[in-house]
């Protein structure tokens, strides 16, 4: 007997075959749209990917650490309790100090609201070497003899707090007026130590001195921009004259919305003379050169 085979009616669920086809088509059908959907959300993840650098008139907070290669410069004069003058020594061609030294750069921004910023900053070079002396040095009431083997130290440090605010600010251009605390520790140290000679004579100086300035931000592009500050002051006071001077200036490239690499350089220049009766004598300091660092901002 013959089985004539029929259609399912219109309830009937679609054999297996016929259902594998339509889901094989279907498919087929939705990615060409489920493709470009993902192109055009990579595209907007790209887009915002690039909208993502801020203008560094915008940043909250920077955190920069590098290294900066000093070239220094010190001369001092120191004269005895009595009145005689003392010998001006160049520390680095008389008594041996480096000129030229790597020191790390340290150095962080915080904004409070949207003109109000605050820097900390960090700066020390520490120098000892000893040298045969060729000459007579007066050096306070010790005299230092040709043949003396010298062990000098030097060491510079001072800790910054500046706080800054914005007078000028936009998406290019930001301009601030601040002022410093600056805490700075000068000393010098000369030892001779041979069977019938022994010397250790050392000098100091220490303090927090104000110090007004400038700091302005340039947004060249997205990715270059340059920073600048320069601060200074000049002081007279009875018997005592001094002048403190920081100059910096760095380029920018952001590899990163928020990582930088910066070049640059910077300056730190101080003066001290004082008449001061039994504590007469002046000091000159100069450290300056190029910076690298990177810089994190958020």
């Amino acid at each position: 007997m013959t089985r004539n085979a029929t259609a399912p009616g219109p309830g009937a669920a679609p054999r297996p075959a016929t259902a594998l086809r339509r889901a094989t088509a279907l498919r087929l059908a939705t990615a060409p749209r489920f493709a470009a959907a993902l192109l055009t959300l990579l595209g907007a993840a790209a887009a915002h990917a690039d909208n993502g650098y801020l203008s560094p008139t915008d940043e909250r907070f920077r955190l920069s650490l590098g290294v900066m290669r000093v070239g220094a410069s010190t001369a001092l004069q120191i004269d005895s309790s009595s009145g005689t003058p003392g010998t001006y020594i160049d520390a680095e061609n008389d008594f041996g100090l480096e000129s030229k030294r790597y020191v790390p750069k340290f150095e962080v921004m915080l904004r409070a609201g949207n003109r109000n910023r605050l820097w900390l900053d960090y700066f020390a070079l520490d120098r000892s070497d000893t040298k045969v002396l060729t000459k007579t040095y007066t050096f306070r009431n010790t005299t230092l003899m040709p043949g003396d083997p010298a062990l000098t130290d030097a060491s510079l440090r001072a800790f910054e707090l500046t706080y800054g605010y914005s007078f000028l600010r936009g998406q290019k251009f930001e301009l601030a007026a601040t002022l410093g605390l600056n805490a700075i520790d000068v000393s010098a140290r000369v030892r001779v130590a041979t069977a019938v000679r022994h010397i250790d004579e050392s000098e100091n100086e220490a303090g927090p001195y104000p110090l007004p300035g400038l700091a302005a931000t340039w947004a060249i592009s997205q990715r270059f921009y340059v920073d600048a500050r320069a601060q200074y002051l000049k002081v007279a006071i009875n018997h005592l004259s001094g002048s403190l001077a920081e100059y910096e200036f760095n380029a920018l490239y952001r590899l990163r919305p928020n990582i930088s690499f910066a070049l640059g350089y910077s300056s730190v220049k101080a003066n001290l003379d004082s008449t001061q009766a039994a504590n007469t004598g002046q000091f000159h300091f100069d450290a300056k050169g190029p910076q690298l660092f990177v810089r994190v901002a958020f």
